[in-house]
């Protein structure tokens, strides 16, 4: 990040005493972890700094406006990111039911002018087929009342199996048609694998990865990362915050925070800054929901402090203590285990957005997008196995039945 530097004094005007990924309240907008407001950030005081989206050839912001809330009504939170450089927008057709796409179209409607300012991304929810891409596709533009969308992404794979010659043929395709600039997708799952295989195709310009530091230490992850950053693919990094399936541990939450008391940042900011530190990551895409989080979040960009090795070794002690009640996505291990018979990584994304992140109806609507059937027999089946092969030794069955009696 080359811009001009920012001031301590500025920044702490900035940013007061708010938390930067602070707990998700009741209705999905994140809470404050202090009883004081943040100044918001001016717009002009200072440019948000922008990175090179892999290959792409395209600057983005080094923050991304996550779209899992109620756009619709909440126009002004759109108008306050980009007054305040975050021109980077994330979306999903399934989110929020669609309204998500829906109210970023009012605002273009309403500001035409600002199409042009924004990268806008969004993804295919439950794509299973290039027809699905094409309706999922045609569906997105016309909500969001544009002609292209800038990148397009296959939502939430867990592997490389889901980047099927076809579905270049159709990504290729579309690109020619001028209705997407870039291809990629998400995953929440079995990251390192599917960045690794990504990497070796050669047509994949954008992956969103799960990507925090409880994660990014590993052996794998970094390997992964290097490969995809070699490929020129370009890297979303969310789920910054490292959320526990689980309540915090007293002890060991008490000890990481103590460690960013007096230093000018929160626990919150110091895990986008280990991230943002990263200068293979492009950008982190962050629900920002209401003005003191967008503001906190964009004064954290700004802020040039860099951690020191005290901090990251905090961070990490804390991921290790704390690790058994955290899902890191290794799905390959634990459902295949079970033979496939239970999405586990998707009823543990569940249960962190309903414990992690306090968002009670976005945890429902997770886990509702399960089929039935899936939904019904997740109380019958044997988890021992998952258990056994899970690195982290997650207690598996006891978290799957408390999500089945949270979100039934």
């Amino acid at each position: 990040m080359n811009e001009r530097p920012v001031s301590r004094r500025d920044f702490m005007k900035t940013v007061g005493v708010v938390g930067v990924g602070s707990l998700m309240g009741r209705a999905g907008v994140l809470a404050q972890v202090a009883s004081a407001p943040a100044t918001p950030a001016k717009p002009g005081d200072a440019k948000l700094p922008t990175r090179m989206l892999g290959k792409t050839g395209v600057k983005v912001s080094s923050l991304a406006l996550g779209g899992i809330f109620d756009i619709a009504s909440n126009q002004l939170q759109l108008k306050q990111a980009l007054d305040l450089g975050v021109t980077y927008w994330d979306t999903a057709s399934g989110y929020n039911g669609g309204k998500s796409e829906t109210g970023i179209g009012m605002y273009f409607e309403k500001y035409p002018r600002a199409r042009k300012s924004v990268f806008l991304v969004t993804k295919a929810s439950g794509a299973h087929s290039v027809d699905d891409l094409s309706h999922s596709l045609e569906q997105s533009l016309e909500r969001m009342k544009t002609d292209f969308v800038d990148a397009f992404f296959l939502h939430g794979i867990s592997s490389a199996d889901a980047l099927t010659p076809e579905v270049k043929a159709w990504a290729e395709k579309t690109k020619a048609a001028k209705k997407i600039r870039f291809f990629g997708f998400s995953t929440h799952s079995n990251m390192e694998q599917c960045l690794t295989e990504a990497a070796k195709l050669g047509w994949i310009d954008v992956i969103m990865l799960t990507y925090n530091y409880r994660v990014l230490n590993t052996d794998a992850m970094k390997a992964a990362v290097d490969a995809a950053t070699k490929a020129g693919i370009g890297l979303t990094a969310m789920k910054t915050q490292g959320k526990r399936q689980q309540g915090e541990a007293t002890e060991a939450q008490a000890k990481l925070l103590a460690q960013f008391i007096g230093r000018g940042f929160t626990q919150e900011q110091a895990c986008l800054k280990v991230v943002w530190e990263d200068q293979r990551i492009t950008t982190i895409c962050s629900q920002m929901a209401n003005l003191n989080i967008l503001s906190s979040n964009v004064a954290a960009a700004l802020d040039k402090t860099s951690l020191t090795a005290a901090d990251k070794a905090a961070l990490e002690q804390h991921a290790q203590a704390t690790g058994s009640f955290y899902c890191a996505g290794c799905t390959s291990l634990c459902e295949a285990a079970l033979a496939g018979c239970a999405p586990v990584g998707d009823v543990m994304r569940s249960l962190m957005y309903y414990h992690g992140y306090g968002d009670r109806d976005l945890a429902r609507s997770v886990f509702a997008g399960l089929p039935e059937a899936t939904r019904r027999r997740l109380s019958e089946i044997d988890y021992s196995a998952a258990e056994r092969v899970c690195p982290h030794r997650l207690p598996i069955a006891a978290l799957i039945k408390e999500t089945s009696e949270l979100l039934t």
